[in-house]
């Protein structure tokens, strides 16, 4: 029997390679300090019922407005609710949007990539789909969709999802079409392997890294989509607390109570920052061009 080059690797090996660093390389200190203050938002975002000291949601009239204090020590809005209490909250819906879209698009972009790069009779009409969806500006067909479907958490992940799948599939079609063209592809067609086999064990693997990078863009654009979405009303329901729907509420009393915008603002432009820079880190420890270009 005729044995695969040994060039071919698993998923398995590339997500491997991929979570380990190359002998030699270090991360520096910006990428471990977005990484360990990116890990520090996400627990106390996470473990935030735990620890808070008020309802998110409970709103007491008597208490509106109040100034950071031992009793509430970020204040609270024009509804008497603690915002410390509501940032904390809030940050596990829009880390949790972030997440899902990224994982949403990278999961169907995949596949339509696959199909695209793969099958060159459906790569003409795939493509010219993904390009009419890339012509529409995101944040439009994001306020069209979710005002269609209504506000609510599901909504606001595909109407984020759906602008951000062409791209993947644009990413992951490029991989592809340079990847069939290998000797352990054009082998394993020769061999009479099954197409979900090829797409699966021998194309599969080469696009991973590229999404692990592209997938954290994703993620840190989806926090802020889903947060621009919330200042303008057309975001998960107002009842929700995210960064987002935190910012649009304290719009009006910017002037006389800046901290409504900017603690959860604060939150936002940390976390998407870290994301961006651990994206940018890894990139430069996956992309060879950039090895080379170092070297």
């Amino acid at each position: 029997m005729t044995e695969m080059p040994s060039s071919r690797r698993s998923a398995f090996q590339v997500l491997t390679g991929v979570f380990s660093l190359p002998a030699g390389a270090r991360l520096g200190a910006g990428p471990t300090i977005a990484a360990l203050v990116l890990a520090l938002i996400v627990l106390a975002s996470i473990c935030a019922p735990l620890y808070v000291p008020y309802d998110p949601l409970a709103m007491d009239a008597m208490s509106r407005l109040r100034p950071p204090s031992d009793e509430f020590l970020l204040g609270t809005d024009p509804y008497g609710r603690d915002i410390f209490s509501r940032v904390m909250t809030g940050g596990r819906v829009s880390l949790l949007i972030g997440i899902g879209a990224a994982i949403v698009s990278v999961a169907v972009g995949l596949v339509i990539g696959l199909l695209a790069g793969f099958f060159r009779a459906a790569d003409g009409i795939i493509m010219r789909i993904m390009d009419s969806l890339m012509a529409i500006p995101a944040i439009l067909l994001a306020i069209a969709l979710v005002a269609l479907n209504g506000p609510s958490l599901s909504s606001v992940i595909i109407a984020i999802t759906i602008p951000e799948v062409p791209r993947v599939v644009r990413l992951v079609r490029s991989v592809v079409l340079s990847a069939r063209e290998e000797p352990y592809v054009e082998a394993a067609i020769a061999l009479g392997s099954s197409m979900p086999k090829i797409l699966i064990q021998h194309l599969m693997p080469n696009t991973l890294a590229p999404l692990i990078v592209q997938g954290t863009y994703i993620c840190a654009s989806a926090i802020l989509i889903e947060a621009i979405l919330s200042f303008l009303g057309a975001g998960v329901s107002t009842e929700i607390p995210t960064w987002g729907n935190i910012m649009a509420e304290g719009r009006s009393y910017f002037q006389i109570k800046p901290g409504l915008i900017f603690w959860p603002g604060l939150l936002l432009s940390l976390c998407i920052l870290c994301i961006n820079l651990l994206g940018d880190t890894a990139r430069d420890l996956l992309d060879p061009r950039m090895k080379k270009r170092e070297g």
